[in-house]
């Protein structure tokens, strides 16, 4: 087979709206999948004239209810529509439907062989979003019950364990071509990599209506071949990710892929998203990937499978950074590097010996953080609402700690020449100033103190929002994040992108 086509699925209700979607994407597209399902009534009996108003093949489906469709009709009536889209009085098969896409129990033998004998390719689907679906290779081969089918299967998966099976089933799949995608977060990376399981096609989502399919896993045409650079992927391209639950942010996956990019390497940076840490490593193994981010929640429980640690990572305990070297996994932390540049700017290069400085949080990020301010010989407390976790980060360098609620005020106000907010409260938020968003709600800004906020995600957050109205220096952390993703890119391909930004 060739590289892998991109379909995008068009679920507007109209056909103005789906031919407009078409026109404005057609550039990163391969065809596009019309949704009859979606259709208004009108629309639907209109469906013939579709394949001529747009200068792409096109795969027509009628999806029904039990299958995750929209259609409410009889057998009958979803019957004659097929037929009535199906109509073969054009001998120009440009303006035919290219692909009809039939269920697995879809036995109108008149239509199959109708399709058939005027070129349009037969997809039979077979879609489950209750579980994994078992022996892939076997279920695919009995769809193609007349032997020219592409079979499909799609699934929501339990776990990325399911995902990885994905890729091991269709590895071994040589003599036809079919289309296997895990759904939702965790299957994301079936989507990305078809390159990699072999399946005929990929589906993205206009950017319009992506908000109603991202718990599929869908991604937006442009972001798929601007961000991930698809057309390129290929078995060759060197795999890295990140890893997170139950999120990824986006951020980090764009500046790794820009990297790339940059570089002109063979190599892209996928998201790896699994509720279980032993998981993401089995997946990682199987799949070739060389290096991988390792985000919230997993800084410290990835270090219980590392073969080899470096030793800020033995020291802080805690590892954002892991790559296979030598068969074995070793653990970096970058976020020491990024923080200790991203500080020394913001503060224009001033020397913080000696300043007092309150660390929010006692989670990954606050481990890096106090491992440079002990460096920098600064006087800190750490506060945390889990006084323990504070306990074992503060005694290690002498630091003070505290509870963190409104009792600490009193304490908070003698470390407050330096706040660095680690925790991730705040992020994602819409920026309204409230309790939730906010984890020194309680505390009121003088005006005096200097704010370094680790979220990036919005700009300004609300607690720098109520930092900037009393009159204080604040920063994001979105020097921070930069600082350490160049590192973790040294790091991947052992070159120094650093260097190389220089010499331009």
């Amino acid at each position: 087979m060739g590289h892998p086509l991109v379909c995008m699925t068009l679920t507007g209700s109209s056909l103005e709206e789906d031919v407009k979607l078409t026109k404005k994407y057609e550039k990163y597209i391969d065809l596009v999948e019309l949704r009859a399902d979606f259709l208004t009534p009108e629309d639907q009996l209109n469906v013939r004239k579709f394949p001529s108003l747009i200068s792409k093949p096109c795969i027509l489906t009628i999806r029904r209810e039990m299958d995750g469709g929209k259609f409410t009709g009889s057998d009958f009536s979803r019957t004659t529509l097929f037929a009535r889209a199906l109509s073969f009085a054009d001998t120009d098969k440009s303006k035919n439907f290219a692909y009809v896409d039939f269920e697995d129990d879809f036995n109108v033998s008149s239509i199959q062989d109708a399709a058939l004998a005027f070129g349009i390719k037969i997809i039979r689907s077979f879609h489950d979003m209750k579980g994994p679906v078992q022996n892939l290779r076997e279920r695919l081969s009995k769809m193609r019950k007349t032997g020219y089918e592409i079979p499909k299967i799609a699934f929501l998966p339990r776990s990325l364990s399911d995902v990885e099976n994905l890729f091991r089933e269709a590895s071994q799949i040589k003599d036809f071509d079919f289309i296997l995608c895990a759904m939702g977060v965790e299957g994301f990376p079936s989507r990305l990599l078809p390159a990699f399981s072999n399946s005929y096609l990929t589906f993205v989502s206009p950017k319009e209506v992506i908000e109603h399919t991202k718990f599929l896993g869908h991604i937006d045409p442009m972001s798929l071949q601007e961000i991930y650079n698809f057309n390129s992927i290929s078995k060759e391209t060197a795999l890295y990710g990140l890893t997170a639950w139950p999120t990824i942010e986006n951020s980090v996956v764009q500046m790794q892929n820009k990297f790339f990019k940059d570089k002109n390497l063979n190599a892209v940076y996928i998201p790896v998203v699994s509720s279980i840490v032993s998981e993401t490593l089995s997946f990682a193994d199987y799949l070739g990937i060389k290096g991988l981010s390792v985000d919230t929640p997993y800084k410290e429980a990835i270090m219980y499978y590392l073969q080899e640690q470096t030793p800020e990572v033995k020291e802080i305990r805690s590892c954002n950074t892991i790559i296979k070297k030598n068969n074995k996994w070793v653990g970096n932390n970058t976020d020491v590097n990024g923080t200790k540049k991203s500080l020394v700017e913001y503060e224009e290069g001033k020397k913080l010996k000696w300043k007092k400085v309150a660390i929010i949080g006692a989670g990954g990020a606050a481990k890096a953080a106090a491992y440079v301010l002990k460096q920098l010989g600064a006087k800190v407390c750490i506060f945390n609402r889990t006084l323990e976790h504070a306990k074992l980060i503060a005694e290690k360098y002498d630091f003070k700690y505290y509870q963190l609620d409104a009792s600490c005020t009193p304490i908070l106000n003698d470390y407050t020449e330096v706040i660095i907010q680690t925790t991730s409260i705040g992020m994602n938020s819409d920026g309204t100033i409230s309790k939730k968003n906010d984890p020194l709600y309680f505390y009121e800004f003088t005006g005096k103190e200097m704010l370094f906020d680790f979220v990036y995600n919005p700009d300004i957050t609300p607690i720098m929002k109520r930092a900037i109205l009393a009159g204080c220096k604040v920063c994001n952390g979105y020097k921070m994040l930069e600082y350490q993703a160049q590192m973790q890119f040294d790091l991947f391909t052992e070159q120094s992108l650093e260097n190389n930004e220089k010499n331009k």
